[in-house]
Order: C-alpha cells, then sequence, then structure tokens
C-alpha cells in the first residue's frame, strides 16, 4: 500500500480507496484508534432543525461514535453510544435525520437515527461492507458504496432501505458519492482511469464525465449549495489540500496550503463556509475556514481524533 493513509493510524475508523503502483486496488482501511496505532426570491429562511450544525465522528469517549456540535464548535455533543464503530455522518436535507456506518451487527451497514441520536434504524443487510451515505435533496433516497458485488461501487436506496438499486459498473473502485443540489447528478471519486479523480453523473448512473483528469489523486467531492461549485481534496501539489473548482471544470483554485494533510470538505447551508479534516496540530480536527479559504479555525480542539465532519 502507499503512503496515501499511511499517517491515519490516529484516526477513525474509515475504509479508503488508493491505488498500487502496479495498477488500480482496493484497500480497506479500518483504523480504530490503537495505542500503537471521514433561495427562494432571495429571502433567507429560517434553517432545518440539526442543518446549522456539524456532525462529525470522534473516538474521544473510547471509540468511534457521531457527534454533533453548533456551528462554531461549541455544545459538542454525543449522539450514539455503542462499543462498535459509528462514523461517517451524513444529514438529512430537512435536517431531522442522520445516515451513517456503523459495525454493530458484525461487519459495516448503513444505518440512520433521528438528530437526537434515537430511533437508530438499520438500513442495509448484507455481508458486505456498506458505507458513504448520502442523502438525495429531496430526502427520499440515499446513495451509497458498497463491495457487495466485488469492486466498491455506487448503489442508491430508497430512504427507508427498500428499492436497491446499482448505479455504477465499473471494475474499479469507486465511492463517496455526493447528490448535486438539484438532484440530477452523483459525484463521486473513482479509479476507473488508473487514478483517482473526481467524476460526475446523472442520477441513473449513466452519462459519467471526469471532472478534474489530473495524474494526482483526487477525492472526497462535495456540492456548493447553489450546485455552482465543487470542493474536493487533491494531492497535485504534494500533499492533501483543500481546493475548489465549478461545476464545469473550470477555475479550480486551491484553498488549504499547510504542510499537514487537509481533506473531506463539506459546505455550510448558506455556502459561506467549508468545513474539513486536518492533522495541522498533531491529531486529526475539524476545521472551518471561509470559502476563499480565509480564516481558518480550529472547531474541536480535543487530544482524541475527530473527523468525517457533515454540515
Amino acid at each position: 500500500m502507499d503512503n496515501l493513509e499511511s499517517s491515519d493510524q490516529r484516526g477513525l475508523l474509515r475504509y479508503r480507496m488508493v491505488t498500487s503502483h502496479k495498477g488500480a486496488v482496493l484497500v480497506v482501511v479500518a483504523i480504530i484508534v490503537l495505542s500503537t496505532l471521514a433561495c427562494i426570491c432571495g429571502i433567507k429562511l429560517p434553517l432545518p432543525l440539526g442543518q446549522g450544525r456539524i456532525a462529525f465522528a470522534s473516538d474521544r469517549d473510547g471509540n468511534v461514535e457521531v457527534y454533533i456540535m453548533d456551528a462554531d464548535g461549541s455544545n459538542q455533543t454525543r449522539l450514539t453510544d455503542n462499543p462498535a464503530v459509528d462514523g461517517l455522518p451524513a444529514w438529512s436535507p430537512d435536517g431531522k435525520r442522520i445516515a451513517f456506518y456503523s459495525d454493530r451487527d458484525g461487519n459495516l451497514e448503513i444505518y440512520v437515527m433521528g438528530a437526537d441520536g434515537r430511533d437508530i434504524k438499520r438500513l442495509t443487510n448484507d455481508p458486505a461492507i456498506d458505507a458513504d451515505p448520502a442523502w438525495s435533496p429531496d430526502g427520499e433516497r440515499i446513495a451509497f458504496c458498497s463491495n457487495r458485488d466485488g469492486d466498491f461501487q455506487i448503489y442508491v436506496m430508497d430512504a427507508d432501505g427498500s428499492g436497491m438499486a446499482r448505479l455504477s459498473d465499473n471494475q474499479a473502485t469507486e465511492g463517496h458519492p455526493a447528490w448535486s443540489p438539484d438532484g440530477k447528478r452523483i459525484a463521486f471519486h473513482s479509479d476507473r482511469d488508473g487514478d483517482f479523480e473526481i467524476y460526475v453523473m446523472d442520477a441513473d448512473g449513466t452519462g459519467a464525465i471526469n471532472l478534474t483528469n489530473n495524474p494526482a489523486i483526487d477525492l472526497y467531492p462535495a456540492w456548493s449549495p447553489d450546485g455552482k461549485r465543487l470542493a474536493f481534496t487533491s494531492e497535485r501539489d504534494g500533499n492533501r489540500e483543500i481546493y475548489i473548482m465549478d461545476a464545469d471544470r473550470k477555475g479550480v483554485k486551491r484553498l488549504t496550503d499547510d504542510l499537514a494533510r487537509d481533506w473531506y470538505p463539506a459546505w455550510s447551508p448558506d455556502g459561506k463556509k467549508i468545513t474539513f479534516e486536518s492533522d495541522r496540530d498533531g491529531n486529526l480536527e475539524i476545521y472551518v475556514m471561509n470559502v476563499d479559504g480565509s480564516n481558518q479555525v480550529n472547531l474541536t480542539n480535543n487530544l482524541a481524533s475527530d473527523g468525517a465532519p457533515a454540515w
């Protein structure tokens, strides 16, 4: 395995997709913190319940659980309490539910719970790995990735776990689906062309287009709320940083510039800020910055590992 995730041994449990020098391969990296070792008419409407807050994963209480906090980092609250791993949270569009993955039933599956951590329900039930849940804008469907058919591919299901369908079908590794705000497209990362790039496809899985087309690794796409831009992670300048580009592939701009690694961007509901994960202070923390990259602030500031922010 290359060094894409070599120092994440301080981090949270999550699977990662990397490439080898001999070609594209899937590496499932389960990092469980070890001692040795994510406009209506110009009127601003109130934010839905939950969406002014940031959900994230942390191992601060001994194992990886889902937490929420206010946008300024205050009121950090634990939602899940299970000896298994719970991570990669994703808010529903109405802010009332959170999808996440967990291995509480023996392997990684997709679950959903209320924004208060109650009413936990299992959505997938397969011996393979199901992860990376992403809600459609209307809240009716959830995209996710799974290796149930061999390679990690993009799937979709109804929000109650029914109506499962496979969207991508390649001998490649594909993951981290992200719905466009209009619900017509899904961005994702894939190594179908030899290295990891950001792609976008129609919501039915057709018409996939390579957006980044760069020899470096590009990962973790996130749509801006207006659908005009995508934030993503790239190693094109030597280490992992946060970038932004127009949805038409133009205007690529680097937002972070740090010797540490910055990744996993997520937009604020108003499109003015981006939260992300970084190890610049020696351990994994969640930061926030303005959309132009200015004013980067540590929100979690905890000795444990905090990551996978979802706004």
